[in-house]
């Protein structure tokens, strides 16, 4: 007889941490099925709430932009070998109106002396690929924000880039 109420023990503390077990991992699976499904939740509905300004049809620009064009350049690029390679360059100036074009043009002469020392230093492998185009971009942008100061040019646009 104390064989089977020790076995009845045996079963009911076994029986009791089995229980316990399951009860722990599903209330874990509950969890985490609670917690995923609030961030969804909480993703899905603030992504959908916000209206994006370059998706919305009806939107308006922020500011008024004013293209300035420069003249075209073209200039040696440095090249290790003994031919000589050339790079044709057309760029627009985005600017927030015509005033700041205006207050700009006196110091043209300072602006193409920087782009043009700063390009002729270029090897042809500087301007390969978006990252090479993306690094003349930046360089050209400080060069005339710091020839131009106090006015400020908010980008650059390229309109015509030749590498002969």
């Amino acid at each position: 007889m104390s064989d089977e109420v020790e076995n009845d023990e045996e079963e009911g503390r076994s029986g009791g941490g089995k229980k316990k077990l399951i009860i722990m991992i599903a209330l874990a699976l509950v969890l985490v099925a609670g917690i995923g499904g609030g961030v969804y939740f909480f993703m899905s509905s603030s992504s959908s709430s916000v209206v994006e300004p370059e998706n919305d049809p009806n939107a308006e620009p922020e500011s008024k932009a004013y293209f300035y064009d420069l003249p075209e350049m073209t200039v040696n690029l440095n090249s290790q070998n003994r031919r000589a390679q050339y790079l044709r360059l057309k760029v627009s100036l985005e600017l927030l109106s015509q005033e700041q074009a205006h207050k700009i043009e006196p110091f043209m002469p300072r602006v193409l002396d920087a782009f043009q020392v700063y390009l002729r230093e270029l090897r042809t492998r500087d301007l390969e690929g978006s990252a090479g185009l993306f690094r003349l971009k930046r360089e050209l942008l400080k060069r005339i924000n710091d020839a131009i100061y106090p006015v400020k040019v908010n980008d650059i646009l390229f309109k015509e880039i030749l590498i002969q």
